[in-house]
């Protein structure tokens, strides 16, 4: 068995790219260490969620995961029709905002 990031949600069926290379922390500052991939779907399943760049990472990777959160529903993983604002991405409620 493959050993996956300690970001990735045991439903989430997606392997992890690349290396370890944040920390995703929620509102009470509990926080996971995740590769970019599991750190975006992480944050984005987070309310008032924040993402940090380990030392060693790449310059900017805190970024990439940020925006990448941003375009994700929360729990994107699980199907089904996704019509409340819980559901949606931060971009899609932006749009339904006219933002």
């Amino acid at each position: 068995m493959n050993q996956r990031c300690r970001a990735a949600h045991a439903e989430d069926p997606t392997p992890c790219v690349g290396p370890v290379v944040v920390t995703v922390l929620d509102a009470a500052c509990n926080g996971a260490h995740g590769c970019e991939h599991h750190g975006a779907r992480l944050l984005a399943s987070l309310a008032s969620g924040r993402v940090y760049a380990l030392p060693d990472a790449p310059s900017g990777v805190a970024l990439r995961v940020f925006r990448a959160a941003a375009g994700l529903r929360p729990f994107c993983w699980v199907d089904g029709p996704r019509t409340e604002p819980s559901q949606l991405s931060d971009i899609e409620n932006q749009a339904r905002q006219g933002r």
